[in-house]
């Protein structure tokens, strides 16, 4: 089938680059504006008891959440000089004026000594946004934030709204630091590795096609359903990472099936019957684990499934149209702009003598290679034995962005480090609700539990439990575990919410979900490789390889973000845990990623074990034809996720460190050795599969010819 688009690609060239520029140019010019469409944070379950508690919150206690903190603080004035009320007065008085239904709690207002600093010289004002959404809520934050800064008192703002609007600022700023970055380098080593200029421009064609394409896709989701603005960061990610990867695969390829004699169409259709091939089983397979992230409850995680799908289909169907137009239009041509002395090695040349060296000893010490490989792996997963997880909180980003500076002052000057925890108390006489809060004033907890009444909505009570330490830490989640399992009166009902219920929920719920995406995710890779390559031994054995590689690079980050070391090499501050969102969307892209190369591999040994019908022989030329190839890809891999390491938003950094480590140990040390070990101690039973299937395939499977 692709050999035949191959031919054709070939044959209507003109006709196919011209369309596929006028559908890049529609997709540009949509696509662009996927900023706007996106909305903040998603890290609520929906439907879980924290969800419901905020919602019903907003309802019925609408002057209750705090959108917005703003601190006013003075070295000389303390807040009860005139000059600091009048002051405070004229900068809330001035917002006020301009948007009446905006709810203020000052300590003028209420006179609640909670919002003075213990030294008198700051108070705090809570902003209550009306009912409106993050984007309506992020433009009423950008436009009252200038007016809410005095020049008289020292100002600090933070709160949801200014944390949100940090990450977004941050993320575009971030996105332009990784670009400026990557982008130089991977043409500089495109050039080095293709050896031509026509050759290394494809990746980058191929990325910027797969990026405005995949922004299109995503405006278009986001029309229907939330989607995160940390989807951009999975997209620009995935669609440059892969583009890489397919341009190398293909434009390799071809360059093989010139240097071997054939004319540009043959060559071309032979590419696209191969290579084009493993792309096409690649974009699916990775595809299929991202689509393993729509099982969560989290709308943060599905988004970021959303933008990572897009962003791998549309770089695969890139890499089979765009690309190969170019290909057939260049033809020998793609040699253009040659540097040194490289030239491409045919089809079944014996390929680049390192690599069959490294082939070669392999398959003379397969156990040796196995054994040892594995337990460093297995070494590396230690960490990842006492790992813990939390949620996000402005901690994600560095001390000096002003949400986070503004949450540090609130810290210091009201109280220390204080988490909280919401209880909606509905029904029950008073004397059950008296009962119940003696109880849990003595409730079996490590923390100094306080519980204060907050307000009423005709049978529902507001409480507020507080108590000293962080909202994320294994303690405080452990206090609202206690609190939801302290017994009720009879007709009497408790929701508990706030930050640390929320992620006590998300917690949960991913460990619910866990074994359903893993679950998903084998099966569908079984089923993948299946039609791929005929056996039903090799997509056991690659699924055993991903997750001792991918363990053993989750170990690593145990070790680096939880533990803290490292922390100031990379720049960050440790937390002492885990997002528990974070492992999750690693697992997604990195179990696709490695299969990404596990399929190139797998492919060049079934097309030399077609061929030869000799394991070892066809086992130890896979990896001389692909072992450049896939570390070269990896290593232009790494350049892309590099600039995303250097992020200053942690959760972000954290994928860009995780799949770093994940590449780099996946295309070297499992790729070129731990894999062609294992296939060597299996021989032939590397091909096996019962009757049946064995004769399915041989009728139906997708091969490569």
């Amino acid at each position: 089938m692709l050999t035949r688009w191959g031919a054709f690609v070939a044959r209507r060239r003109v006709a196919v680059l011209l369309a596929c520029v006028a559908v890049v140019a529609a997709a540009a010019a949509y696509g662009l504006g996927v900023f706007g469409s996106l909305s903040n944070g998603g890290y609520f379950v929906e439907g879980s008891e924290s969800w419901d508690a905020a919602t019903t919150i907003r309802d019925d206690f609408p002057d209750q959440p705090v959108d917005v903190f703003v601190i006013y603080r003075s070295d000389d004035l303390v807040v009860t000089d005139q000059a600091f009320a009048d002051e405070v007065a004229a900068r809330v008085g001035e917002v006020t004026a301009a948007h009446p239904d905006l709810g203020v709690r000052s300590f003028y207002t209420t006179e609640s000594p909670a919002l003075v600093s213990e030294d008198q010289h700051a108070t705090q004002v809570l902003l209550t946004f009306p009912g409106v959404g993050d984007e309506a809520g992020l433009t009423l934050f950008r436009e009252i934030a200038p007016e809410l800064r005095s020049e008289v008192l020292t100002t600090d703002i933070g709160g949801p709204m200014a944390l949100y609007d940090d990450v977004n600022t941050q993320v575009k700023e971030d996105i332009a630091k990784a670009e400026a970055i990557s982008l130089p380098l991977v043409l500089l080593l495109s050039l080095v590795i293709f050896g031509s200029l026509a050759a290394a421009a494809m990746p980058t064609l191929v990325g910027g096609v797969a990026v405005l394409g995949a922004f299109a896709v995503v405006r278009m989701i986001a029309g229907v359903a939330d989607v995160s603005v940390f989807a951009i960061n999975v997209i620009t990610l995935l669609g440059m990472g892969l583009a890489i990867d397919y341009a190398l695969f293909v434009v390799s390829r071809f360059r093989e099936e010139l240097a071997a004699g054939d004319g540009t169409a043959a060559a071309l259709g032979r590419t696209m019957g191969t290579a084009g091939r493993t792309v096409f089983f690649s974009g699916i397979i990775v595809a299929a684990s991202l689509s393993s992230l729509l099982l969560f409850p989290l709308s943060y995680l599905r988004s970021l499934g959303y933008g990572g799908m897009a962003a791998v289909l549309v770089a695969m169907l890139a890499s089979l149209t765009v690309l190969p137009a170019v290909l057939a239009l260049l033809g020998p041509r793609i040699e253009w702009g040659r540097v040194g002395r490289r030239r491409p090695a045919g089809r079944h040349s014996t390929g680049h003598h390192r690599w069959a060296a490294i082939a070669h000893s392999v398959m003379r010490r397969p156990v040796a290679y196995a054994v040892s490989i594995s337990a460093v792996l297995i070494v590396l997963g230690g960490p990842l034995l006492h790992a813990e997880f939390g949620g996000v909180d402005e901690r994600v980003l560095p001390r000096e962005a002003p949400s986070r500076a503004a949450s540090i002052v609130q810290q210091d000057l009201f109280g220390g480090e204080r988490s909280s925890a919401d209880l909606l108390v509905t029904g029950g006489s008073e004397a059950d609700l008296a009962a119940y809060a003696d109880r849990l004033g003595t409730l079996d907890t490590e923390a100094d539990l306080v519980v204060v009444p907050v307000a009423t909505a005709g049978q529902v009570a507001l409480w507020q439990a507080s108590w000293p330490g962080h909202s994320q830490s294994q303690e405080s989640q452990q206090v609202v575990k206690d609190l939801r399992a302290e017994p009720v009166p009879d007709g009497m009902s408790v929701q508990v919410g706030g930050a640390t219920a929320t992620t006590v929920d998300i917690v949960a719920a991913v460990g619910d979900r866990l074994p359903w995406m893993a679950l998903t995710v084998v099966v569908v890779m079984m089923v993948l490789l299946f039609v791929a390559f005929g056996s039903v031994v090799l997509p056991i054995k690659a699924i055993l390889m991903n997750t001792v590689s991918l363990g053993a690079s989750f170990g690593a980050l145990t070790w680096i973000f939880q533990d803290g070391h490292l922390s100031g090499l990379l720049n960050f501050e440790p937390t002492g845990y885990l997002d528990a969102t974070q492992p999750i969307l690693m697992l997604a892209v990195l179990f696709g990623l490695s299969m990404d190369y596990e399929v190139f591999l797998l492919s060049r040994i079934r097309e030399e074990w077609d061929r030869t019908h000799d394991n070892t022989a066809s086992v130890a030329a896979g990896v001389q034809h692909t072992g450049r190839i896939i570390t070269s890809a990896a290593l232009l891999l790494s350049v892309v996720i590099a600039g995303f390491a250097t992020s200053d938003i942690v959760m972000i950094k954290f994928v860009g460190v995780g799949m770093l480590v994940a590449v780099l140990l996946d295309a070297t040390v499992v790729r070129a050795l731990l894999v062609p070990a294992t296939m060597r101690l299996l021989g032939r039973a590397n091909w096996w599969a019962p009757g049946p299937l064995r004769r399915w395939w041989e009728r139906h499977g997708i091969r490569e010819h």
